[in-house]
């Protein structure tokens, strides 16, 4: 990194939720390849174990904390605990979240009863809730808190391009709960501009990762999706790289309350 490099955040320190696999990890990879200090936070105790064995391998200044998301309460007393080790907070990822099980539709077409509404489980919509939605307002509300001490902050949420529109291979619940995601970025980067703290969403569309019980792993599976891509297959976890660090950086200093897809174009249709 040089002194002007716009995409340098060399000794800035950066929370990712979710970093024991997939998206959360890449992103993790790419704030500790540039230099930035990093707190990994999942509740996957041997997923965070060995992605901070990783990127110690790197050469990073990284920690991890084990916290559940849903208990709101643990997941500000952690992030406290990071700006308490770290001395700062200078970047969030609200990354953490789980998929919905299969929508009312296959990718066949069929209809799959399991997906309708009349089968979904109160206890199914309140985890949704919880980890998707009330989650990521905590980890801006707290990350917030800290970032106003110093006048700078940014805060970078995964949502999903189920964001803005509907989708019938997808269950129903994780709809509304990353749309309500979105919204709430665009919400707390209105209010938090003032303190000089940009507040962005990434959208993905398909990624071969852990989510949704890994599905898209699934060879059949990963096939049938990337047809529906116009780039003609599913993305891979570490190309969220770049624009996780174009969002962390000076780089994108003037840019916030917006919500960027990577998907490949199949927000384009098909």
């Amino acid at each position: 990194m040089t002194a002007g490099d716009p995409f340098d955040i060399a000794g800035k320190v950066a929370i990712v939720t979710g970093a024991a696999s997939g998206i959360g990890a890449a992103i993790a990879e790419a704030m500790a390849e540039a230099a930035a200090r990093v707190a990994l936070l999942d509740v996957n105790q041997g997923g965070l174990e060995e992605a901070r064995d990783h990127l110690r391998n790197l050469g990073a200044d990284v920690i991890l904390r084990k916290v559940d998301v849903s208990d709101r309460a643990e997941l500000r007393r952690t992030i406290d605990s990071v700006v308490e080790h770290f001395g700062a907070l200078d970047i969030t990822f609200g990354n953490a979240g789980i998929g919905g099980k299969p929508g009312f539709k296959g990718f066949d077409g069929a209809i799959n009863p399991d997906g309708e509404m009349d089968a979904i489980a109160d206890e199914d919509w309140d985890r949704m809730i919880a980890i998707n939605l009330s989650a990521v307002f905590t980890t801006i509300q707290r990350s917030a808190f800290h970032m106003k001490n110093k006048k700078a902050g940014r805060i970078i949420i995964t949502t999903s391009v189920a964001a803005f529109r509907a989708q019938t291979w997808v269950g129903t619940p994780y709809m509304p709960a990353k749309a309500g995601a979105a919204h709430l970025v665009r919400q707390a980067a209105l209010e938090l501009a003032g303190h000089n703290i940009t507040v962005n969403a990434i959208a993905p569309g398909a990624f071969a990762t852990n989510i949704g019980g890994g599905r898209l792993k699934l060879p059949e599976v990963n096939q049938a999706m990337g047809k529906r891509i116009p780039l003609g297959r599913v993305a891979r976890p570490e190309e969220i790289k770049g624009l996780a660090l174009f969002l962390a950086s000076p780089a994108s200093g003037f840019i916030t309350g917006v919500q960027i897809p990577i998907d490949g174009g199949s927000s384009l249709g098909s």
